[in-house]
């Protein structure tokens, strides 16, 4: 029988390995939805306390220090905010608006595509590529407290009364998903004095791997009956859902060049703008949009750690830990 020690290391180094597959997984994910809709339409209900364990999983690394740190330098923070909910979705909603022009609901799918905060994953990316990790956190701690705020803002914004949106419903959505997950593992985390996480993250931290899987395969079947790969447009939403996140990098990058950001500064704006917590796009997108407004995050999803290790090999080759 396994030591406790020695269970959480194996627990540790099976975490690892499936970090290295996220790039494989989620589009697994994509495809048990549509290839067994039925099964996977199954685990919808469950898909709020799923994401739940998913969001815990990354907040029991945040401390309140690391904001506080941050918070001594606002001005990246504020340079987050305006790069990734204001400039970002808004030239993606013109472009969009234009393609799509007689297709609202696909257009709503792009604006709350870059609308939803910032991904936990980036925290990985960011530390591969020396960024500033305190301010990584801050981001993601602050993204994600003000989430219930921002992507109703966001796309009531820009959306206007296009598209019908329960604004209470979405937030309220948000608040159990993601603002109380986050209150609940940084809470643990200052109260415990940081005993809590080492105790619970390596269990954890692989189940929130197989949580991602689930959660992306269950909304891959809410609208499978709906998507027809022999649809040109399905391959156009993909393609942009690319093109767009490529833009969101190369937008953010120069954004941290034009501010003067320290380079460690600029890898974690860039990294943070870069991803998105696409998961809850697209839970969002089903729940309370029409479902063809999932398919640019759930096409997104497919590419995303991809797009992420290609972006950062391209623009910070320089900045990787050997």
């Amino acid at each position: 029988m396994l030591s406790p020690k020695s269970a959480a290391q194996a627990a540790e180094s099976f975490n690892l390995r499936l970090e290295r597959l996220m790039p494989v997984m989620t589009p697994v994910g994509v495809l048990l939805g549509f290839a067994f809709p039925l099964a996977f339409i199954r685990l919808r209900p469950f898909i709020p306390w799923l994401f739940s364990a998913m969001t815990l999983s990354g907040a029991l690394k945040l401390r309140l220090r690391d904001l506080g740190r941050a918070l001594a330098d606002p001005f990246p923070l504020i340079l987050f905010f305006v790069s990734a909910h204001v400039i970002i979705p808004l030239l993606v909603f013109l472009p969009c608006s234009l393609v799509f022009r007689n297709d609202p609901d696909t257009v709503s799918g792009y604006v709350l595509l870059f609308s939803v905060p910032t991904a936990v994953s980036g925290f990985i990316w960011v530390s591969i590529y020396r960024g500033d990790g305190a301010l990584a956190l801050a981001l993601i701690f602050l993204d994600t407290l003000l989430t219930p705020l921002v992507v109703p803002g966001t796309v009531s914004a820009l959306l206007g009364t296009a598209v019908a949106l329960d604004i209470g419903g979405v937030a309220f959505s948000l608040m159990g998903m993601v603002v109380l997950p986050t209150i609940t593992g940084v809470a643990a985390h200052e109260i415990s004095r940081g005993k809590i996480p080492p105790a619970v993250t390596p269990y954890l931290n692989p189940f929130s791997k197989f949580c991602i899987v689930l959660v992306i395969g269950a909304n891959a079947s809410a609208v499978a009956p709906r998507v027809d790969p022999a649809d040109p447009k399905v391959w156009v939403i993909a393609l942009l859902s690319v093109v767009f996140a490529a833009f969101g990098y190369g937008f953010s990058r120069l954004a941290g060049i034009a501010a003067g950001l320290a380079p460690e500064k600029r890898t974690t704006l860039f990294f943070a703008a870069g991803l998105r917590n696409l998961s809850a796009a697209t839970t969002i997108a089903i729940e309370y949009f029409p479902a063809t407004a999932a398919l640019p995050a759930l096409l997104g999803i497919v590419f995303q750690q991809t797009l992420a290790a290609v972006m950062g090999r391209v623009c910070l080759s320089g900045h990787r830990k050997r």
